[in-house]
């Protein structure tokens, strides 16, 4: 039985961006499975729910026939060791990134030494988009486009609408 070359991408893709839409499209072409892994971290303060979260990602990529999106509470490695996944990838938009990036990789390593951390640089044209600043800018009212899927930008602002009003 072959092996199925797989990859993790894990975050909180909160929301997801086109800077995320971008790595998992280029991850596709070169994996059998790219899972996106979907954090639910009950210390952290997300806008959307994970389910929310994973049915934007699933709308966003509905065309994308070799992704699979889970929600996990808990270490990606441990994730990753029950799914016997030996890949994760991680995206770099700026230097800033890299530092944090490294310092992960590295404690992941320490934890499964048998997985390997990928870095992939974002597009050019997505360097400076991050879920919190596309936040930022739809809190504030400005344009979206280019900067998250369309199917994003209504969850998102009637999203932000109910917060402005509590």
């Amino acid at each position: 039985m072959k092996k199925v070359n797989q990859v993790v991408y894990p975050g909180s893709f909160d929301p997801i961006t086109m800077g995320h839409v971008d790595i998992i499209k280029r991850l596709s072409k070169s994996f059998d499975r790219v899972v996106v892994l979907v954090a639910n971290n009950a210390q952290k303060s997300f806008l959307f729910t994970a389910e929310e979260r994973k049915a934007l990602i699933l709308k966003a990529l509905k065309n994308t026939s070799n992704l699979k999106v889970d929600i996990f509470a808990g270490l990606t490695v441990d994730y990753m060791k029950a799914k016997k996944i030996d890949k994760i990838v991680r995206g770099l938009r700026a230097v800033v990134d890299f530092e944090y990036e490294m310092t992960m990789a590295n404690i992941n390593r320490r934890l499964a030494p048998n997985i390997e951390t990928l870095l992939v640089f974002a597009s050019p044209e997505y360097y400076y988009v991050s879920s919190r600043g596309v936040k930022e800018v739809a809190l504030n009212g400005g344009s979206l486009r280019g900067l998250v899927p369309d199917v994003v930008k209504k969850p998102l602002s009637e999203k932000l609408k109910k917060i402005k009003k509590d």
